[in-house]
């Protein structure tokens, strides 16, 4: 391969294109596609959940300081903090059936409860997760990004006039109005592209299609 002088009298180097197996042989070879992982099918996208655990890590912190203090404070022949004699002596005066008592024992119950749910559930549910086609790669589609393409190409559909797409992990919620042609040839017409459209989508589990088609409504 000759390299083309530049007018500075240089050369420059072209770009080397390596030629396939298929292009030596002459033989034009399919790519397969990429095989979907079953394994992970459907599962939701964890959230890091940074605002809960910045709370958690604060009240935490701050509790655990003034305790320390009050401790070294204790341990140095001081007297201890007031709030935590008065809560101590609160304490042991209180039976367990008092009301504040058991006000506290709830709302200590609630917060449990609550770091519990978080722990064990992904929390991410506006995001929709997408079938895989690599192992090493997952990808997610936003609610409002999929309910934006079913209302697009439902719009396309003729007599309809508006449509509202409510999208959920387990259902598409489609409500469209039609001003001409019959109510069941456009309820039709719009299974048929929006069922196009989800498989479209690559969603691992498609959300099911509820599809309800009405004429507009009398102005004044």
């Amino acid at each position: 391969m000759s390299e083309p002088r530049g007018s500075d009298g240089g050369t420059q180097r072209l770009p080397v294109i390596e030629k396939s197996r298929a292009d030596a042989d002459g033989v034009d070879q399919p790519v397969p596609p990429a095989k979907d992982d079953g394994g992970d099918r459907g599962r939701r996208f964890w959230s890091a959940r940074r605002v809960p655990a910045a709370v958690v890590a604060v009240l935490t912190l701050g509790v655990v300081g003034l305790f320390l203090y009050d401790i070294a404070a204790v341990r140095a022949d001081q007297p201890g903090m007031r709030w935590r004699r008065e809560l101590a002596d609160q304490l042991a005066r209180r039976q367990l059936d008092d009301v504040w008592v058991l006000v506290g024992a709830g709302v200590a119950a609630a917060l449990g409860l609550w770091l519990l749910v978080l722990a064990a559930t992904p929390g991410v549910r506006a995001v929709l997760p997408m079938r895989r086609t690599h192992p090493d790669v997952r990808a997610g589609l936003h609610r409002d990004a999929a309910a934006t393409v079913l209302r697009d190409r439902a719009v396309e559909v003729a007599g309809v006039q508006s449509v509202r797409v409510r999208m959920r992990r387990r259902k598409a919620d489609v409500r469209a109005v039609s001003h001409f042609r019959e109510l069941d040839d456009v309820h039709t017409d719009l299974d048929t592209v929006l069922a196009d459209a989800m498989e479209e989508l690559g969603l691992a589990r498609p959300p099911a299609l509820s599809v309800r088609v009405r004429r507009p409504g009398r102005k004044g």
